[in-house]
């Protein structure tokens, strides 16, 4: 396979090959109006397929699920993972009460966590000065 103007061979990876068979199936179900919507990072072997009705607040806290499970896998011992997982524990409580009010207990765990955040931002101040 060439890629633009250059003659160098470019040698597909197993997942770019899936990723292209990918899309002829798509193209197959787009011909039956199935709209989808394709996402890639092949870089990183990435690829997301949403349906037509895929709402804004949907995407992200579907987004939201892969930062958290990052957050609660990563060793506490990682100097970043207290802010990390404080920052995806209100973007959670923010996103599951979009379409509502935040009640007062939920206002008081956001509090919490940004106390959190605080401390977590002077320790890593605190070693940089060290």
């Amino acid at each position: 396979m060439y890629v633009g103007r250059t003659s160098e061979t470019v040698i597909m990876t197993d997942f770019e090959n899936f990723y292209d068979d990918l899309l002829e199936l798509a193209k197959k179900y787009e011909q039956q109006n199935v709209p989808l919507k394709i996402e890639n990072d092949l870089e990183n072997d990435i690829v997301k397929i949403f349906g037509e009705k895929i709402a804004s607040l949907a995407r992200a806290r579907n987004g939201l699920i892969d930062v958290s499970e990052l957050a609660y896998t990563t060793a506490e011992h990682h100097p970043y993972w207290n802010l990390l997982y404080n920052c995806s524990e209100i973007a959670s409580s923010v996103l599951e009460k979009w379409k509502e009010s935040l009640s007062a207990d939920d206002l008081s765990d956001i509090d919490w966590a940004i106390k959190e955040l605080n401390q977590s931002l002077e320790k890593i101040k605190n070693s940089l000065n060290s």
